[in-house]
């Protein structure tokens, strides 16, 4: 068809390769279907818009750093039944990063406190939210080294600006006073604004002596713990939901 041979380089220099793609077939089952004009135009925009919709959450989760493994579909609730999974549901609508709340992932090591954190954030992904998971250990070695480069203030407001910042293994490592000065600052910038998942096998009357200072720690925890869900997870006998 002439028409067909003078629409495909339209449509990719409008880089509409999801209707190019499927237009073939379209037009095929627009035909057998007897399809009236406006359905079938919708079914081929339909293509093009989940195409694009396809890219960006490949993109978002790309720059996540969240596991693909590690979803909600491939977590076994049975590993830890006692794990309360109505509330881990309720987490992955990600209605609290709507309303700026923190959620603290609580326990041992072995109990998916990673797992889950990481499957919030893909699900959070899905719904169109900026996702960053990092070790908190890691992220202020990264966070400090912007000092040597200039870098720091810009990379501390693209962190805070996140809506949606995971810490893993919070606690875990002892941070020295400029860390711990970051961390202090990182928690301020987020303050009220946006959201951050915590995963940490400390006792959370623990995370206080993270900081040396207790001013300092004080006001950090009184910024953190402000609406906030806390979840305690222990090793597979039960799990506790305590919610400010």
């Amino acid at each position: 068809m002439n028409e067909m041979a003078q629409l495909k380089p339209k449509l990719n220099r409008l880089k509409m390769s999801g209707i190019l793609e499927q237009l073939d077939l379209r037009i095929r089952q627009a035909e057998e279907g007897h399809l009236g004009y406006s359905e079938f135009l919708l079914s081929l925009f339909q293509d093009e818009i989940e195409r694009r919709d396809f890219k960006v959450l490949t993109s978002r989760l790309k720059k996540s750093g969240l596991d693909p493994r590690m979803t909600l579909e491939t977590f076994d609730f049975r590993f830890n039944a006692h794990i309360h999974e109505p509330l881990v549901r309720e987490l992955a609508t990600s209605s609290f990063v709507g309303r700026s709340e923190n959620v603290f992932l609580v326990g041992p090591s072995g109990v998916g406190k990673t797992h889950l954190a990481m499957a919030l954030g893909h699900e959070a992904c899905r719904r169109g939210i900026d996702v960053l998971f990092r070790r908190t250990f890691s992220l202020l070695k990264w966070l400090g080294s912007g000092r040597a480069d200039g870098t720091f203030d810009r990379k501390l407001k693209n962190i805070a600006d996140v809506p949606l910042l995971i810490l893993d293994d919070f606690g875990l490592n002892d941070l020295d006073p400029t860390h711990q000065n970051d961390l202090y600052e990182l928690i301020c910038g987020r303050y009220e604004s946006t959201s951050t998942i915590i995963t940490s096998n400390r006792n959370f009357a623990e995370w206080l002596s993270v900081f040396e200072n207790p001013l300092i720690g004080s006001a950090a925890m009184d910024r953190l713990v402000h609406k906030a869900i806390k979840v305690v997870i222990e090793e597979k006998l039960s799990s506790r939901c305590f919610c400010r």
